[in-house]
């Protein structure tokens, strides 16, 4: 089997290098969100996860309801109304910094086929090897998904701990960003990339031809998870963009 890596010219790279052709195709992902083809892949994650959300807030409120009647007497009913408020920003809280993790966990099975939708509107023609099924393709983003999960777990532990050391912690805020638009990067470049039967060893090798243009993307894709309502929307659009940013790369034989 060939290396596909070796297949791309250096113009190629040269254009994935440009944090401008980055930053456009996301932009771009936004934009294409509601295409006919591509759309059910979009919103169906997405409803799962709202309603996941919604689940788990109705159950939230229950239990915290039980829990105020059992634990305040009625001569301390007024603490009723201070303690809502802090189960409301706890809760909207905790969705805000793990939308974008269940989002992506979630709605793996579903981006492998929306980057080779997006890959057929643009181009007319499939990118995926013959030979390999669709429902093969969605397990085998599952299973990346928590790869992908276990590479991110083993280094930002040492990156969280360089917070701790006296004089490193100046530049570890730096380091922190810079690793996470990576990862960003690698998380959704992942989805057009498996499609053309490229591992991940691959893609990792791949993004570091052109690692100015991806970082570009992963952290305009980090930056919009911080803003919100644009972060629910956020992992499929990096998935569209990441598609069209790819497109010139070859599939593997």
């Amino acid at each position: 089997m060939s290396n596909p890596i070796s297949q791309v010219t250096a113009i190629d790279f040269r254009r994935l290098n440009s944090p401008m052709t980055a930053f456009r195709c996301l932009i771009t992902g936004l934009t294409w969100l509601a295409k006919p083809g591509i759309r059910r892949y979009v919103w169906i994650p997405l409803a799962v996860n709202l309603v996941l959300y919604g689940l788990g807030l109705w159950l939230g409120i229950r239990y915290f309801s039980a829990f105020l009647n059992w634990m305040l007497p009625g001569w301390l009913d007024f603490l009723r109304w201070l303690l809502w408020p802090v189960f409301a920003v706890g809760f909207f809280t905790v969705m805000y910094f793990t939308f974008s993790v269940l989002a992506n966990i979630i709605g793996s099975p579903f981006y492998g086929v929306l980057a080779e939708r997006t890959a057929e509107l643009a181009t007319g023609r499939r990118i995926r090897p013959a030979g390999v099924a669709d429902e093969v393709g969605m397990w085998s983003a599952l299973r990346s998904e928590f790869r992908r999960l276990a590479y991110l777990g083993l280094r930002i532990v040492p990156l969280a701990a360089l917070f701790l050391v006296p004089v490193v912690n100046l530049v570890a805020p730096v380091l922190w960003m810079i690793f996470n638009a990576w990862f960003m990067a690698l998380e959704y470049t992942a989805y057009p990339l498996e499609a053309r039967g490229y591992d991940f060893d691959h893609q990792r090798s791949l993004l570091g031809r052109f690692r100015l243009g991806a970082a570009t993307f992963g952290g305009t894709v980090l930056l919009a998870q911080t803003i919100p309502l644009l972060n629910v929307l956020a992992a499929p659009a990096a998935v569209i963009g990441a598609t069209l940013y790819l497109l010139e790369l070859p599939v593997e034989e």
